[in-house]
């Protein structure tokens, strides 16, 4: 079982007061995430909530005090393992008892609510805001913007390195909130290809393709350049064995089954090969037992798989390769 699943079993089962608590201690993405598993959650036999809970049980029994209250030692062990620019953005809050302020208030928010926020602020504050927020939210973001906006918004999300403190500081001021961290005295790296790539791995196809197209059309150089880093479910080929193997066991089979409709030999066969044979000879009789699915679907089912893939590779488990266009 997905450790997800597994999760969203776990608060479930403690009570509504008792999950809130831990809740709270997440950030946006996490919550909605568990949000939308426990929602998902359809005849839990009993023993599989006794199994959770058991190995739930487990792993606490291995845990100890040690280092528990020393906000030095997590502040370094943060940098070190996730280096100066990720640690940052998670020391405030795990320090400063969670509270989000400033831009991070913006993640908790939907999409439209953040594009109304923003639809009559220059272009360029429009950009640092996308360039801020996780990429799939700001693709949903970008979606309530016309093709033109689009365009223009992606492009400066493409352009910008760092940030000047007087910029986020006015961007604190429209949303009369104050920054939290020390963006007064530093500045902030933000934007690039990276992150436009990210942005346009999470819009929906048709949308990508004709935002890509006119990038291209104003400057291809840079649209080669965030194509070359966009990750499309084609790339699964890239990613070694045991990679694959990790990613299978975060996906559900339904979803895997969907997604693979839409897959060529090569990757429906990498995929086989790195399950048992017993598994393998179940999904293939699945594929082949599952009526048409429409495109919509399977893209969002490849859209899921590569966002688990993409949150495993940000935690050093798996390593994604290469990039290029997707091939259907």
């Amino acid at each position: 079982m997905p450790k997800l699943d597994q999760a969203a079993i776990l608060l479930m089962s403690m009570g509504e007061a008792d999950a809130a608590e831990i809740l709270k201690h997440m950030g946006p993405k996490e919550v909605q995430r568990l949000g939308t598993a426990m929602s998902q959650l359809a005849n839990v036999e009993q023993g599989t909530v006794e199994a959770v809970l058991g190995e739930f049980l487990d792993e606490v029994r291995t845990l100890t005090g040690l280092g528990m209250g020393s906000d030095s030692y997590i502040r370094n062990m943060l940098v070190t393992a996730l280096g100066e620019d990720k640690a940052n953005g998670l020391i405030d809050r795990i320090l400063l008892g969670g509270n989000t302020t400033g831009l991070d208030t913006l993640k908790w928010m939907e999409a439209r609510s953040v594009a109304d926020i923003i639809r009559n602020e220059h272009p360029q504050i429009q950009a640092i805001v996308i360039a801020y927020l996780d990429p799939d939210q700001s693709a949903e973001i970008l979606n309530f913007f016309t093709e033109k906006v689009r365009l223009d918004i992606m492009m400066r999300v493409a352009a910008l390195d760092t940030v000047q403190p007087g910029a986020l500081q006015e961007l604190n001021d429209i949303l009369e909130r104050q920054f939290s961290g020390n963006a007064a005295s530093q500045t902030k790296d933000m934007g690039g290809y990276k992150v436009a790539a990210e942005i346009m791995n999470n819009l929906d196809s048709s949308a990508e393709a004709d935002l890509m197209e006119s990038i291209k059309e104003v400057d291809e150089e840079m649209g080669n350049q965030i194509q070359d880093l966009m990750f499309v479910f084609d790339n699964l080929k890239e990613v070694d064995d045991r990679g694959i193997q990790a990613l299978l066991r975060e996906v559900s089979s339904e979803v895997l089954i969907i997604a693979l409709k839409g897959a060529d030999e090569v990757l429906q066969e990498k995929i086989f090969k790195n399950m048992s044979k017993r598994a393998a000879e179940l999904l293939r009789d699945d594929l082949e037992a599952k009526g048409p699915v429409k495109v919509s679907e399977v893209e969002g089912a490849q859209k899921e798989i590569l966002t688990i893939a993409r949150r495993m590779a940000d935690a050093g488990e798996i390593v994604l390769g290469g990039g290029g266009e997707q091939m259907m």
